[in-house]
């Protein structure tokens, strides 16, 4: 059993995306953002306030970044994970946790100073160097691109992690920072069947506050 408790294009749409991908059964919960301010209850299932908060089989997992890989290793083995023998194991590993660590993180501290701050509160330089500090690791992350896709010659859940990236930066107003590579990287893995679901399973959530 599969539950996972998300808000519309936040970073539990990778989980959202890999369950598609994958074709497991799931339940989806949608909340309005961010939760720990507007569900009631909701810190006492994640302490962390945070989205996702994804039960599997009981078990809470909040990181966005590595419950995609546990449900391809957990209930594979499946292509969307790249084995331990394969020689791109460490690239896979390498982007599925660069997607979250390296390129969300400072896209997060952009959004929260232009936007979720009340005004006497935001820093336009600080989210501008962040911004920067984002367009150059993206950068950085296409140079090591192998192909049509992050690894192994194949989609993976390498893509979820790294294609969020993307699809996050053009949502929140850091176009100038996507690259016209990264732009088409998206371009393709939108359109998946795996990815048109899951942006219509969550089509009745509220919009992101951006």
């Amino acid at each position: 059993m599969i539950k996972l408790y998300h808000c519309k294009d936040a970073r539990s749409f990778r989980v959202l995306w890999a369950l598609e991908e994958f074709g497991l059964p799931y339940e989806l919960e949608l909340m309005p953002f961010p939760p720990r301010f507007r569900v009631e209850g909701y810190k006492d299932l994640n302490p962390l306030g945070t989205v996702p908060a994804c039960f599997i089989d009981g078990a809470l997992m909040t990181e966005s970044a590595a419950i995609p890989h546990v449900l391809a290793t957990k209930f594979g083995p499946s292509a969307l994970a790249v084995a331990p023998e394969e020689p791109d194991y460490p690239a896979y590993m390498n982007f599925l946790f660069m997607g979250e660590a390296t390129l969300t993180f400072p896209q997060t501290i952009h959004l929260r100073y232009t936007r979720l701050e009340p005004p006497e509160r935001r820093v336009p330089q600080a989210a501008e160097d962040y911004a920067q500090w984002f367009g150059s690791r993206l950068r950085a992350a296409e140079s090591l691109l192998q192909g049509q896709f992050a690894c192994a010659d194949r989609f993976t859940m390498a893509d979820v992690s790294l294609g969020y990236a993307v699809m996050l930066a053009l949502s929140i107003g850091l176009d100038e920072q996507v690259t016209p590579g990264m732009a088409a990287y998206l371009e393709r893995l939108s359109q998946r069947e795996g990815f048109q679901r899951a942006k219509a399973a969550q089509a009745g959530g509220a919009d992101l506050p951006i």
